[in-house]
């Protein structure tokens, strides 16, 4: 196990808008120059509008893309969109130093997207194999778990997905991370089949009933994935 004495905080970096490749490309430079001394890391930001494919994402996933760009990523997953308006976290983290494996930081992510929407009144839900976050469409902020099985046709019945996860790890180091949407324009998700999933509906704090801000929503954010994210 890892001595958590000798492990330094994760460093909080608040990169304001910034553009999709630059970004991307940034974290893969940081992760191939770390050190084991490098501290972890925590970008947070916002894009302008772009469409971005994992490394096995299919082509017909992308049904209209008009004149958003679209970006080929290294990370897990299908197509997504990233816009104004939706806070995108990149966790920069040596699991081997943390002392967790990938399923375990995958869960952690989720766990504090769930703690943030808590915070603003909100339940979300796992969905077994599809990760990301969804929330009920009749009733955001009802208590009750989810009963299932889904049907197999429609895994998602009278869910919306509020937050969008693709990670990377890379000798054990991560990036990529997770996009969660507070009050963005929502009419790109229609051109595409969102993470590979057609007609799944895609929601923001603000569709559901949540008036908060960009900067509230990403400085809470931050707090939970500066927490659970520790080791």
């Amino acid at each position: 196990m890892t001595d958590t004495a000798t492990v330094p905080a994760i460093e909080l970096h608040p990169l304001g808008r910034v553009d999709y490749a630059d970004t991307f490309a940034a974290m893969k430079q940081f992760t191939l120059e770390r050190t084991p001394d490098t501290p972890d890391a925590l970008w947070i930001c916002e894009h302008a509008p772009v469409f971005t494919q994992g490394i096995a994402g299919k082509q017909d996933h992308i049904l209209n893309p008009g004149a958003i760009p679209i970006v080929q990523t290294d990370r897990g997953g299908q197509v997504t969109f990233h816009g104004p308006g939706q806070v995108v976290a990149y966790p920069l983290i040596d699991l081997r130093r943390a002392g967790y494996f990938v399923k375990e930081y995958v869960y952690r992510i989720e766990e504090s997207v769930l703690r943030t929407l808590a915070h603003f009144g909100v339940t979300g839900h796992r969905v077994s194999g599809a990760p990301g976050i969804y929330v009920r469409l009749d009733d955001p902020f009802s208590h009750a778990a989810l009963t299932g099985p889904m049907p197999a046709a429609d895994p998602f019945r009278g869910l919306g997905k509020i937050a969008a996860l693709g990670i990377k790890v890379s000798r054990h180091a991560t990036y990529h991370g997770v996009a969660l949407n507070v009050q963005m324009d929502l009419e790109p998700f229609s051109r595409i089949n969102p993470c590979g999933y057609a007609g799944l509906q895609t929601v923001d704090l603000s569709t559901i009933g949540i008036q908060t801000t960009w900067e509230e929503a990403a400085t809470v954010l931050s707090q939970k994935l500066s927490t659970f994210l520790a080791p």
